[in-house]
């Protein structure tokens, strides 16, 4: 079963699983999809018939004590299960113990008249388990992972489509671009665009540009345009507008070791014959991150790439040692970098 197609049985009505697994990292989806399973419960049936569980604080037993009861008056209950940790393969200490015993006797037989759903915000569950083996048979499963440009586009566009509005293609491309495709931060910036561009409900280039903010990563994505293009007083501005803004120096630096990073194994990968899908797999990395390093990287060498990964180590290591401010430190980095010169 799809998402979409989750959410469809949701809003509609229609038949309800016994267990359900939700997985991934997709804040909106999973926020959208505990919001459609509470509707599935009649209003005033909700308090006695709808819960929801934190395993960071709650134990599994209490839950599961719930799921177990019959419906107070109605046809059916509904128990969500949040950060079930105990599906990963995370070793951190969980501050409640968990009876996993209790989970496997409830998944062997579950509840008619009672829908379970894990809330895993996780990239992957250690199939190693016993446990989350017999989850993945008797639940049914919604990965809501890393969703391609493609699918982001459909989404906002099936959402605004809902609500009455519309989107200039151009508009769409630069909120894309703003947000890192990330889903989640543009759900959360349509209904500030669509407020400003009432009633005529159409959203242009202008409003987004105005309205949506940058996310870190594309600032920094932007600033490793201007140090490849060895461009030293574009890439100090750019540097300093982002202290002025808060950012810290140390994240600053590591997102940009990470993009150098990013590119540098795009590059080598790419030349051995690595799809964009495959990249971003092997990678781990969002689809549209791969789309724009791939259209960076051919126009770069890959002597470049490493000099500026390795001199962002040197960055790192004198900021932690030494104490010259930031901003010195960078643009130092930067002198040299851009006045380097092969040798003959």
């Amino acid at each position: 079963m799809t998402i979409n197609e989750l959410l469809k049985t949701l809003a509609t009505g229609g038949h309800l699983a016994n267990v359900y697994l939700i997985l991934g990292q997709a804040d909106y989806l999973q926020r959208r999809l505990k919001t459609g399973f509470k509707a599935s419960v009649p209003v005033d049936e909700q308090t006695m018939n709808f819960a929801s569980y934190d395993m960071d604080t709650v134990p599994l037993a209490v839950a599961l004590d719930d799921a177990m009861a019959a419906p107070f008056f109605g046809e059916r209950r509904v128990v969500c299960i949040d950060n079930p940790q105990f599906l990963t393969g995370e070793t951190k200490k969980q501050k409640v113990e968990h009876d996993i015993d209790s989970l496997q006797t409830y998944l062997g037989a579950p509840m008619d008249s009672t829908v379970l759903v894990f809330f895993a915000p996780y990239e992957k569950l250690d199939g190693r388990k016993k446990v989350v083996k017999q989850l993945k048979k008797v639940a049914t499963a919604i990965e809501i992972g890393n969703f391609s440009e493609r699918d982001v586009r459909q989404f906002i566009n099936d959402q605004l489509k809902q609500d009455g509005y519309s989107m200039a293609p151009a508009a769409l491309n630069e909120l894309i671009q703003r947000t890192d495709a990330n889903l989640t931060l543009m759900m959360s910036e349509l209904p500030k665009l669509e407020l400003f561009t009432h009633p005529e409900k159409t959203i242009d280039m202008a409003a987004v540009a105005g309205l949506v903010t940058q996310t870190l990563t594309q600032n920094v994505f932007d600033l490793v345009n201007k140090v490849l293009a060895k461009d030293t007083a574009g890439a100090v501005t750019l540097y300093r507008e982002l202290l002025q803004a808060k950012e810290e120096p140390l994240k600053i630096n590591a997102i940009l070791q990470g993009q150098f990073r990013l590119l540098i194994q795009t590059k080598v990968l790419a030349k051995q014959g690595f799809s964009q899908g495959r990249l971003a797999s092997e990678l781990k990395v969002h689809p549209y991150r791969i789309k724009l390093a791939l259209q960076m990287h051919r126009r770069f060498k890959l002597t470049d790439l490493n000099r500026a990964y390795l001199g962002l180590f040197q960055v790192e290591r004198q900021m932690k040692s030494t104490a010259m401010a930031p901003e010195i430190l960078f643009s130092l980095f930067m002198t040299q970098f851009a006045g380097y010169r092969v040798p003959a």
